[in-house]
């Protein structure tokens, strides 16, 4: 682990990590740090100027990466009427005691780590999906959440649509029987995650705090621009991709982790040097008796398609339709079922709203720790080759 200092900036901070502390009054405003000012933590920085009804600001800011540093600052000082506070080193960040919450919208490899050390530095925290791209780290995160009174909300934005949300309500409720097959697959034709990386300069980057938790290595600007194509820092397209759909199957059939997987996939035609698949399948196989398939290409823009089967009928979670489709059942669905569309805030805005009420947020630390446990099992049964499955007693895989 790289000892904390700021290398863009000078002097060290030198505060130590608030724990236990008060939340602010409905009057007061929530202070927020942004961890990661990239792409992601720019629209989220936007999510919260939009929420204007929380008084919430952003009010330091950090990223391993100066022209981002920069850029964020500028905006945040715009936005917020304040410059930030900046660092390349996210430790700095959590031993602010000016700090209430942070967000943590740096690279996937990150998130488990920064996410245990945030909770334990008192703070709240809205945390990017995926929750952990490997198990070991992931269950330390969840655990400390767990040992915590912090609010934590996990980036899986889906859990605020106002479709997907009515139709949870009405599978919880077996509005098409029992479920037993789920079949999810999206595709796309383009070298996904290639991104030109000649511009990238190293005096330009803190590179101990880019790679501060994975093997040490020399600086090397098309990882650190294309972190998602190498093994080091993903689980690739489990993570990268799969989190999405596979935490609907625990929101919708209250089945947290599967209890096993298989996976099968390769580098089939973009040859870049990638160790990213960029064809994938896995079935993942669930306790309560349902089998989900889950398959991603980026060699064929081909359907995708989100079908989940029952007893009654079947759920189109793309379309948002329920019909009796399939059904040969007595008591099958005879007419669609109209899907409500919840009234709802946005996913930033129930996280902050979360922050004052101290309630749990939609997508709450065991979402994010069971899609995180069927991204790594998946992810391990495709580099093994093996059936793996997953102890959730111990939390570990098997």
């Amino acid at each position: 682990m790289q000892t904390s200092r700021r290398v863009f900036l000078g002097a060290s901070v030198g505060a130590q990590a608030m724990k236990g502390f008060a939340m602010p009054s409905p009057n007061d405003r929530i202070q927020i740090g942004l961890i990661g000012a990239g792409g992601r933590g720019t629209y989220l920085m936007q999510e919260v100027v939009k929420a204007k009804g929380a008084n919430a600001a952003i009010t330091a800011v950090c990223d391993v990466y100066r022209p981002n540093l920069e850029t964020a600052a500028a905006r945040i000082e715009k936005a917020f009427g304040a410059p930030p506070k900046k660092t390349s080193d996210f430790r700095e960040l959590l031993a602010s005691k000016d700090i209430d919450a942070v967000i943590i919208s740096a690279p996937d490899f990150a998130h488990s780590d920064i996410l245990e050390r945030a909770v334990a530095a008192g703070k709240d925290a809205y945390c990017e999906k995926p929750m952990g791209v490997q198990l070991d780290e992931a269950r330390r995160a969840y655990l400390a959440v767990k040992r915590s009174d912090r609010v934590v909300q996990i980036g899986t934005q889906r859990r605020s649509e106002p479709g997907l949300i009515g139709a949870a309500k009405l599978m919880r409720s077996g509005v098409i029987g029992k479920v037993t097959r789920v079949d999810m697959e999206v595709h796309f034709q383009e070298p996904r995650w290639r991104r030109d990386w000649e511009h990238i300069r190293k005096e330009d980057i803190d590179w101990p705090n880019f790679v501060f938790n994975r093997p040490n290595r020399p600086f090397d600007a098309r990882r650190f621009r294309e972190w998602q194509l190498f093994s080091d820092f993903t689980n690739g397209i489990p993570g990268l991709w799969m989190s999405h759909f596979i935490d609907l199957v625990p929101w919708f059939l209250d089945d947290p982790y599967p209890r096993s997987a298989v996976a099968s996939g390769g580098v089939y035609l973009w040859k870049d040097g990638r160790e990213t698949s960029d064809v994938f399948q896995s079935l993942l196989e669930y306790p309560k008796d349902c089998q989900v398939s889950f398959a991603m290409s980026l060699t064929n823009a081909g359907t995708s398609r989100n079908l989940w089967f029952g007893t009654r009928g079947t759920l189109d979670a793309d379309a948002l339709r329920i019909t009796g489709a399939g059904s040969r059942q007595p008591d099958r669905l005879t007419q669609e079922v109209a899907i409500p569309k919840e009234p709802v805030d946005s996913h930033m805005e129930n996280f902050l709203s979360c922050l004052r009420s101290r309630q749990t947020p939609r997508a709450d630390i065991q979402a994010g720790f069971s899609h995180a446990v069927a991204g790594c099992v998946a992810a391990e049964a495709l580099r093994t080759g093996r059936r793996m499955g997953f102890d959730p007693q111990r939390l570990e895989l098997v």
